[in-house]
């Protein structure tokens, strides 16, 4: 299995929009910045815009090696997918697959179905995960089951305390899709991430 990056920067072309960005140049600059790993969510969008943007995004890592994730099927043979809480998995195993959780259950049974990987959240506070309850904080992240990237209310001021408390990694969307300079951004949460800042 390709090593999973630190960071996974999650895609949300509203969100980059509301900050007058534009999201395929939030994430040319978001790996510009040094982002290895992008999860294609955008659900909303048309189905054939919603391939194209995937193909776009396959294409923008290959360049630097990096993992494309695509949230929720369908997706195509080889594809790494990233699924919902509820949703059931492929009926052909990806080479990567993820999962949305919510609380330590949920983290047990993506581990059991096999996943490589789960986010869990929302760690922090954030608008983008009301329905979820109050944030679980860092103490959530200890000794997880499987690797597990925190999501929701992450920031270049507590990614560190994410790692720190158990994590393999972060996963950000809002942070990145709003930023006045993306490449910074994804630049300073790295620096974090790895305890160099």
């Amino acid at each position: 299995m390709t090593p999973l990056p630190r960071l996974l920067v999650v895609t949300d072309a509203a969100q980059a929009a509301s900050a007058g960005r534009d999201l395929r140049d939030v994430l040319v600059r978001a790996t510009e910045g040094g982002a290895l790993g992008v999860a294609v969510r955008d659900r909303q969008l048309p189905p054939e815009e919603r391939r194209d943007l995937v193909y776009w995004v396959q294409a923008l890592l290959a360049e630097t090696g990096g993992v494309l994730v695509v949230a929720s099927p369908p997706v195509e043979p080889g594809q790494n997918v990233h699924l919902t809480a509820g949703e059931p998995p492929p009926d052909v195993r990806p080479p990567i697959m993820g999962r949305s959780c919510h609380d330590l259950a949920e983290l047990q049974a993506a581990a059991d179905e096999g996943c490589d990987y789960a986010t869990l959240s929302p760690v922090f506070p954030t608008p983008s995960k009301p329905r979820y309850g109050p944030a679980l904080g860092v103490d959530a992240l200890h000794r997880p089951p499987l690797p597990v990237y925190a999501l929701g209310g992450v920031t270049t001021g507590n990614a560190a305390d994410c790692r720190a408390a158990g994590a393999a990694g972060v996963a950000v969307m809002g942070a990145v899709m709003r930023a006045a300079d993306p490449a910074r951004t994804v630049s300073d949460l790295l620096a974090a991430i790895e305890g160099t800042r």
